[in-house]
C-alpha cells in the first residue's frame, strides 16, 4: 500500500481537450453582425443584442447617458407598460437585460430554446419601441443620483475615482466615472433619453450573438423577421485620443478624518486590447497580482500581513485603459504596503518574471479556460468581445495555444514596456493626520493632501 506523501506539491494533471463552440456569421445588410453558436448540453438560449451607443462617445455634459438610458429601457414600449412588460416575460419564464459601458449598449435576454421566438419578439419591441414612460425615467434618475452619491461616500469607489482621475487627461471619457457625474445627470430628462435612443440605437457596427441550443437557419429568420428593416448608424461616435494626465509621478491624499483604514490605488494608463502584447502581458500580469499565488499577493498578504488581499489588472478596452493595483489596508502599515507595493512594480518593471513563475501562470490561464465557458452566458459574453474588439474568428480556438507559448523575454519586455513605476499615481484615501508623515517619508513624491468631499 503506497504512503501519500504531504511534503511534495501533487503534479499538475494533463490538460484537457477543450473546443470552443462553432460560430456561424452573418453579416446582414443594415450592418448588424449576426453570430450563432450551438450549444445543446442544455435546451437554454441566451441572445445578446450590442449597439455601439457608448459612453466614451458623449461629452463631459452627456455623461451617464448612455447608461441612464440602459437602465430605463425596461420601464415599457409602445404596446405594453412596464408591469405588461415584465408579466409577459415571467410567462415564458424569459429575463431581459440592458447595460451600457465605455463600449456600447448590450440588450440580453435568456429563455428556454422553445420559447425563443416569443422573446425575441419582446426583445425587438423593448429596443425598437421602447416608451420611456416618465415615472421609470424618474426611478432610472433616482437611482443614478443614489449611485453617484454613494460612490462619494465609498472609500473604495472614491478611491477608484480619484485614481481615474489622475491617470487619465481631463478630456478623456475614461479620467471619469462611466454612469456620469452629478451635475451631467441633473440635466437629463424624459426628451434627453428619447432623443438618445433614436439617434443612436442603430445596428450599423453592433452584432447579435446567440448562443444555445438553436438551429441557425430558424435564428436567421427570427433576425430577419424582428430586425431586418432596422437600419441607421449611431450619430455619437467615439472620437479621442488618450493621453495621461501627467508622466510624473504623484502621491495623492484624499483626507478622510477618522478612517480606521486606507484604500490604495497604484496605476497609469495601461494598454488597449489590440496591443500586440496581450497575451505576454497579461501572463506578467498574473504573476505580479493578477493570481492568489502572485508576488503583491504573497508579500503584501502572506508574508507581511498587511492586507486581505491585493490585485492588479490590465483593463482592457478599444482605446487603452488603466493598468492598477489596488487594496486596502490599516492606518499601521499604509505607508508599508506602499512600499512594498511599489517594490514589486519595480521588480516585475526591471526584471520581469521568472522562468517558473510564467510556467505556473501559463498553466492557470490555460487550465481554467474551459471553466470559464461552461454556460450559453459565459460563451455568448465571450463573443460579444470578438464583435467588440475586431477579434479574428478563431481566437478562442488558438487562446490556449497562445497562452502557452508565451516566453519569459516575452513577458518581460511586456512588463518593461507597460508597467512603469516612474509614472505611477499613488492614490491613498484615508486619514492624512495618521498617514500622511509616513506616506511622505517613502520618499516616491511629494504627498499632495486633498479634502474629501
Amino acid at each position: 500500500m503506497s504512503v501519500l506523501d504531504r511534503s511534495a506539491q501533487p503534479a499538475s494533471g494533463a490538460l484537457r481537450d477543450f473546443s470552443f463552440p462553432t460560430v456561424d456569421r452573418k453579416a446582414l445588410d443594415n450592418g448588424l453582425d449576426l453570430r450563432v453558436a450551438r450549444m445543446n448540453r442544455l435546451p437554454m438560449v441566451n441572445v445578446s443584442l450590442f449597439m455601439r451607443a457608448s459612453e466614451d462617445a458623449l461629452g463631459p455634459d452627456r455623461a451617464g447617458l448612455a447608461v441612464l438610458t440602459a437602465d430605463a429601457l425596461e420601464g415599457g414600449t409602445k404596446k405594453r407598460s412596464g408591469s405588461e412588460l415584465a408579466e409577459s416575460l415571467e410567462k415564458i419564464g424569459a429575463r431581459v437585460s440592458a447595460s451600457a459601458g465605455w463600449e456600447g449598449t448590450t440588450v440580453g435576454i435568456s429563455c428556454l430554446a422553445d420559447r425563443l421566438p416569443e422573446a425575441f419578439a419582446i426583445m425587438a419591441e423593448t429596443v425598437r419601441e421602447s416608451s420611456f414612460p416618465d415615472d421609470e425615467v424618474r426611478r432610472a434618475l433616482d437611482q443614478q443620483r443614489a449611485t453617484i452619491r454613494q460612490r462619494r461616500m465609498d472609500p473604495g469607489a472614491l478611491a477608484t475615482d480619484s485614481a481615474r482621475a489622475a491617470y487619465f487627461a481631463p478630456e478623456v471619457p475614461y479620467a471619469r466615472a462611466v454612469d456620469g457625474t452629478t451635475e451631467s445627470i441633473e440635466a437629463m430628462s424624459r426628451d434627453t433619453i428619447r432623443g438618445y435612443v433614436d439617434a443612436n440605437y442603430r445596428p450599423e457596427g453592433g452584432g447579435l450573438v446567440v448562443v444555445g441550443d438553436v438551429e441557425v437557419d430558424e435564428v436567421a429568420e427570427m433576425v430577419l423577421a424582428h430586425f431586418g428593416d432596422w437600419a441607421g448608424s449611431p450619430a455619437n461616435i467615439s472620437d479621442f485620443e488618450v493621453e495621461a494626465a501627467t508622466t510624473a509621478r504623484r502621491v495623492m491624499l484624499i483626507d478622510r478624518p477618522g478612517a480606521a483604514q486606507s484604500e490604495v490605488r497604484i496605476g497609469h494608463v495601461g494598454a488597449s486590447r489590440s496591443t500586440k502584447d496581450y497575451y505576454p502581458l497579461s501572463i506578467a500580469n498574473m504573476v505580479l497580482g493578477g493570481m492568489f499565488t502572485s508576488r503583491l499577493n504573497l508579500n503584501l498578504r502572506e508574508e507581511h500581513g498587511f492586507t486581505y488581499g491585493v490585485r492588479s489588472r490590465f483593463t482592457f478596452r478599444s482605446s487603452p485603459g488603466p493598468f492598477q493595483i489596488s487594496t486596502a489596508v490599516g492606518n499601521d502599515v499604509t505607508a508599508p504596503a506602499v512600499r512594498e507595493a511599489m517594490r514589486e512594480l519595480r521588480k516585475m518593471a526591471d526584471h520581469g518574471p521568472t522562468e517558473d513563475e510564467v510556467a505556473a501562470a501559463r498553466d492557470y490561464a490555460a487550465g481554467v479556460f474551459g471553466l470559464q465557458l461552461e454556460t450559453s452566458g459565459q460563451v455568448a459574453t465571450r463573443v460579444n468581445q470578438l464583435l467588440i474588439y475586431g477579434l479574428p474568428d478563431d481566437h478562442y480556438d488558438r487562446y490556449r495555444d497562445n497562452v502557452r507559448a508565451v516566453t519569459v523575454d516575452a513577458a518581460m519586455a511586456a512588463a518593461a514596456k507597460h508597467m512603469r513605476p516612474l509614472e505611477a499615481q499613488i492614490v491613498v484615501v484615508g486619514d492624512a493626520e495618521v498617514i500622511g508623515q509616513p506616506l511622505e517619508d517613502l520618499g516616491l513624491a511629494a504627498v499632495e493632501v486633498v479634502r474629501a468631499d
